[in-house]
């Protein structure tokens, strides 16, 4: 089992931006702990964050063929990330959106993700739990997939 996980625009500084709402968790921490429960999962993990729309559309195309799922925090994209969007629909494999924060309960303008219509489901308000829980359901899926469930 392989999949990807992409974290968008400004997530590098989880830790240290606006702590009230993302915790002192930083990327790096979170990165750890999804490589400990893939491990435990028998999973691969191929991870890229990027500031860059392109980046994250070029890494999802490039494992087209070679990944069973994505986990993908789409982070200031969520609203205006139209090829990002596109991108995961053409996609094989189900995606997960992720976010740290409940973007319900935040500013009105980041209640509607353009990237939901194109995912399998959102994970959101778990803080850095949001992740773990995303790659555990990855797994199941995978797994069901394969029809070793």
């Amino acid at each position: 089992m392989k999949f990807l996980v992409l974290h968008g625009p400004n997530l590098n500084l989880f830790g240290r931006r606006e702590p009230h709402i993302y915790g002192t968790t930083t990327l790096a921490e979170i990165n750890e702990k999804l490589l400990q429960l893939a491990s435990e999962l028998g999973a691969e993990l191929e991870i890229l964050q990027s500031n860059h729309e392109g980046s994250l559309v070029d890494k999802l195309h490039e494992h087209i063929d070679e990944v069973q799922g994505a986990l993908l925090n789409p982070a200031g994209l969520t609203q205006h990330g139209v090829s990002l969007h596109d991108a995961i629909k053409a996609m094989p494999f189900p995606v997960l959106e992720i976010h740290m924060s409940n973007i319900g309960a935040r500013e009105p303008w980041r209640h509607h993700s353009i990237i939901s219509p194109a995912v399998k489901a959102t994970i959101q308000g778990l803080g850095w739990r949001s992740y773990t829980a995303g790659l555990r359901a990855l797994a199941e899926i995978a797994h069901e997939q394969r029809g070793t469930a």
